[in-house]
């Protein structure tokens, strides 16, 4: 029994060391809305997300009601008549990237990555593409992405009184730390 013990805890223990996954549960993920009346700008820092550095593979996931409003009116009206969310309360993103360079977690480093993968909004999911960076610090990874995404694609429908005050595409930025899994 103790062979068998010793046995899972060595298998255990490398799988940890030789992990290349990386994971946060208080990632940033922010929007800003440009429009001649006034912009709109949220925040989540309720992000959670998983990189697979080895697969080159990354899922993010947020529930929509994370996204804090410098007014509580947008924060309301963005809950409750546009992103619907008591009926599509989380948002996510499944995909992959590219890289010139493999990632070493053991060696400080900025990595330029392409990343494609299906976003969920509102209950619809299209492709996206964008660039970002991951930057291996103190064994930590830290990623930066911004890319942009249509209201419309997502069915957000915007009430024709107020089709002016929100710009019809949204800009998207991706801030979050790593640590090792």
């Amino acid at each position: 029994m103790k062979k068998l013990f010793c046995l899972f805890a060595i298998v255990l223990f490398s799988l940890n060391v030789f992990s290349q996954k990386v994971f946060t549960r208080n990632g940033h993920i922010s929007f800003f809305s440009e429009a001649p009346l006034e912009n709109i700008e949220a925040n989540n820092y309720q992000v959670t997300s998983i990189i697979d550095l080895e697969k080159k593979e990354l899922v993010f996931s947020l529930l929509m009601k994370g996204f804090e409003f410098e007014k509580a009116l947008m924060q309301e009206h963005f809950n409750e008549k546009y992103v619907e969310s008591d009926q599509y309360p989380k948002s996510t993103f499944t995909g992959s990237y590219t890289c010139n360079d493999k990632i070493d977690l053991k060696k400080d480093g900025l990595y330029q990555v392409n990343v494609t993968g299906s976003l969920e909004i509102h209950g619809v999911t299209k492709e996206v593409e964008t660039t970002g960076t991951l930057e291996v610090k103190n064994g930590e990874v830290i990623s930066n992405a911004v890319f942009v995404v249509a209201v419309a694609d997502y069915n957000i429908k915007i009430p024709s009184v107020v089709k002016d005050n929100i710009a019809k595409e949204i800009e998207i930025t991706v801030n979050a730390t790593y640590k090792a899994m």
